[in-house]
């Protein structure tokens, strides 16, 4: 089986049109509730739904209610909590199934709708083409006398925040640190203050005001300048910037200056080695990892295992192979010692107890390795387009790999929740670079 409404993290796209609509949504979680009562018994099942704070979230909250009780689950309604909340919430209340709904770091017009097995961890490829093809079929509704019911869980935040705070080492406190935290407006507004002010830091929190439409709006972990303007005229010690959904982060020392997904990797990859806790040698990171992280580890005596874009490709790497740190360079930092999925928080903390135990400022911890020049550029392509099949297309990206001719390295993907095309190279030449990126943008874009 194959999918293709599902991408590398769901289903995604813009809010009330298709598949993000109303009637796609209930049509979705009757065909995920059937897939969990695919035993056909009374026993009732539990489904966990989460949300950030878009206004769309309610609607398609509301339809995958219908759907799922329609089918027979019951459903427990958490209302707004990060995507790593519903992950470590599904299986604590020992739910069959977690749903979030998200469009993670995008703007408020997309939403998406994530899946959760029993383990917390994000449903496989195999299991999600399931869904899709029941959602394809006739989908079986339950009996009258078996209809699911729904509730609300007022306690899901406060059972993440104790959960959280359980990844910082014990007996040690934040007292003395003054740390800016950007909520981006999502879904952590109110559990990521609360756990650093709980564990003795001084906090300055932004992006928390959240009115449905203003998530990730200049703010969060895809744009830094206001958590690094609040560092500086706070005089901070460090700022920690949480994206819509709370499963990315992006750290800013105290001038402000912003460590990505691979330096807050790094430092967590050689802290765990030298404490004997990174398992297996190594570290899980995508084909999007800097090439300098990859020199870093080898230096280290430890190996970078590269996966496919997307946290749950990394995840399923680490699972696989016994490892326990992973993520990307945009932010998801996977630790399955602590949590399921990529948690922003929890590695915000781990870079906290690093400063703590150290006695380092920030600055000289989110520079573990001089990153090799990389250059990466989106370019949106119409609907219905398949740029990288044209031939002229491909006829540059020929070149580009000649001129490149092994000292760099050039990765060309389609973006798996979006309608772009994503060109990334490095090279030690940046003129080169430009050259070569350029070139492959102004064939895309003619092509697209």
């Amino acid at each position: 089986m194959t999918r293709t409404l599902f991408g590398t993290d769901g289903v995604r796209g813009t809010a009330n049109s298709y598949p993000m609509t109303a009637e796609m949504a209930l049509r979705l979680g009757a065909a995920a509730g059937r897939f969990f009562r695919q035993d056909g018994g009374s026993t009732r099942h539990r489904v966990l739904i989460g949300k950030d704070t878009r206004r769309s979230g309610y609607m398609l909250e509301n339809a995958l209610t219908a759907g799922l009780t329609s089918t027979g689950m019951n459903v427990l309604l958490t209302g707004p909590l990060p995507t790593p909340a519903v992950g470590f919430l599904t299986r604590s209340m020992r739910a069959d199934l977690g749903i979030m709904i998200s469009a993670s770091h995008n703007p408020h017009e997309d939403n998406g709708i994530k899946f959760f097995g029993p383990d917390g961890f994000k449903l496989s490829d195999v299991a999600e083409a399931e869904i899709e093809a029941m959602l394809n079929g006739d989908i079986r509704l339950a009996e009258p006398s078996k209809i699911g019911s729904a509730r609300r869980i007022e306690d899901g935040r406060g059972r993440y925040e104790e959960f959280a705070k359980t990844t910082f080492p014990q007996g040690t406190r934040l007292a003395g640190l003054k740390v800016v935290i950007d909520c981006a407006n999502g879904a952590a507004y109110r559990a990521a203050p609360e756990v650093l002010w709980e564990l003795g830091a001084e906090v300055i929190p932004i992006g928390i005001t959240p009115n449905g439409i203003n998530i990730n709006d200049k703010c969060g972990s895809t744009h830094t300048d206001a958590a690094a303007e609040a560092v500086r005229a706070h005089g901070a010690d460090v700022g920690i910037c949480l994206d819509g959904d709370a499963d990315r982060v992006m750290i800013l020392d105290e001038n402000g200056r912003v460590a990505d997904g691979d330096q807050i990797m790094a430092l967590l990859a050689g802290r765990w080695a030298d404490e004997g806790r990174l398992k297996g040698g190594a570290l899980v990171a995508t084909v999007m990892s800097n090439l300098g992280l990859e020199r870093y580890l080898a230096g280290r005596g430890l190996t970078l295992e590269r996966t496919p874009v997307g946290d749950r490709y990394v995840v399923e790497r680490m699972r696989a192979k016994g490892m326990n740190l992973g993520g990307e360079q945009s932010g998801h930092i996977v630790m399955t010692d602590f949590a399921t999925t990529g948690d922003g928080l929890v590695a915000g903390l781990q870079f906290l107890a690093a400063m703590v135990e150290t006695g380092r400022p920030a600055s000289e911890l989110v520079q573990n390795f001089a990153p090799v020049p990389q250059l990466l550029k989106n370019v949106r392509f119409s609907e219905g387009a398949e740029p990288l099949a044209a031939e002229s297309v491909k006829a540059v990206i020929a070149d580009a790999e000649g001129m490149l001719n092994g000292a760099g390295r050039l990765l060309i993907r389609k973006s798996g929740t979006e309608p772009l095309i994503r060109v990334m190279a490095e090279c030690e030449d940046e003129t080169l670079l430009a050259q070569v990126v350029d070139g492959i943008v102004e064939a895309v874009a003619a092509a697209g």
